[in-house]
């Protein structure tokens, strides 16, 4: 191997101290988590720990003083050790997948494939956060981004018809209890009917203990394999696999699926309530606070921009997207609705 150049050994150097700082990531998270999850996670600072050594032998006597990992590898570090939540495995897999080794001469292949794999592999255990999140998170996030919106049109509207303060005060408010009201109470039924309809497709528990005594030559077994989508050929394989081992656990229970948390109808219901109303608040606080006129209209529209930019990033986040490009799409469809409605209220009201 050729002598590695001033400019290979400092990037190998920050290679090795990335790789030693997601390491430690994993093993933080590792150490809020058990069973599977905790494997996983061990697994994966394993493997860092190999990419270290690769970098430690590249360098030999050249790697010098430890360095610190990059800005957005200890931020990560950060919040594994604080938190240990969904969002650190977003952020860690959208790390992940901007892996620097596909141009690096330096990395082998295992490695390049390494860092592809561990982004799928971070991005399951994502995704099995963001489903135990899914329901009343689900309703938080949406309530209050829904309250920011209408609110904001409601009372830029208002404002925009000429009217006094007051009267815009009071629409507000209004506007803030029959809409968290009509959000929680939504949120309940369709959270219910969500619930009832995967209670109404689970397997019935009569029909589990009536597989003990099935035909074995008949086996009719494979028609509730068929009906659950299976090809023939792969549910007479399965059926006949049952029957042959009928003192395991039972089949049809583990073949009922898992269905993606919803949450519970009060839970969604006061989740919804509660976000859409603090986001429906902020459009009203200058008023509440004796602001006036285009002053009051100003500071409403910053106050709501900036709730929007972070709602939009919680999103992003937890979505494994880009969360400023998922901010900024918050803010340009909550100031669009907004704007419209100011304008038609002032065609409608004359102007102020």
């Amino acid at each position: 191997m050729t002598e590695p150049s001033a400019k290979d050994v400092k990037r190998w150097r920050r290679y090795l101290a990335d790789e030693r700082a997601e390491a430690a990531v994993y093993r933080d998270l590792a150490g809020r988590r058990t069973g599977e999850e905790r494997e996983i996670l061990l697994a994966l600072a394993e493997a860092e720990g190999r990419h270290e050594a690769h970098w430690r032998r590249l360098l030999g006597d050249r790697v010098g003083m430890p360095l610190k990992g990059s800005l957005r590898t200890r931020g990560l570090g950060v919040m594994a050790r604080r938190f240990g939540s969904v969002f650190v495995l977003a952020l860690a897999q959208r790390a992940e997948t901007r892996s620097p080794y596909t141009p690096e001469s330096g990395a082998t292949d295992a490695m390049i494939a390494d860092e592809q794999i561990h982004a799928e592999v971070v991005r399951g255990l994502a995704t099995r956060g963001r489903n135990r999140l899914s329901g009343n998170f689900r309703a938080a996030v949406f309530g209050a981004n829904d309250g920011l919106v209408s609110n904001l049109a409601l009372v830029l509207g208002i404002s925009g018809s000429g009217v006094s303060n007051n009267i815009v005060l009071v629409t507000g408010l209004a506007g803030l209890l029959a809409g968290a009201l009509s959000m929680g109470a939504g949120e309940y039924v369709s959270v219910r009917s969500q619930r009832e309809l995967l209670e109404a497709s689970a397997p019935d528990g009569s029909a589990r203990e009536a597989v003990h005594h099935l035909d074995v030559d008949s086996n009719e077994l494979a028609l509730v394999y068929r009906a659950r989508g299976m090809s023939p050929d792969d549910a007479e394989t399965k059926a006949s696999r049952v029957l042959e081992n009928l003192s395991s656990e039972d089949a049809m229970a583990a073949e009922s699926g898992v269905h993606e948390s919803v949450g519970t109808g009060i839970g969604a219901a006061m989740a919804s309530f509660c976000f859409f109303a603090s986001g429906a608040v902020i459009p009203v606080l200058p008023y509440l606070v004796g602001l006036e006129g285009v002053v009051a209209l100003v500071v409403a529209a910053v106050l709501v921009g900036i709730a929007l930019l972070g709602t939009g990033t919680v999103v992003g986040l937890l979505s494994g997207g880009p969360p400023v490009k998922r901010a900024l799409r918050q803010l340009a469809i909550g100031y669009g609705a907004a704007g419209v409605t100011y304008l038609l209220g002032v065609l409608v009201g004359g102007g102020v």
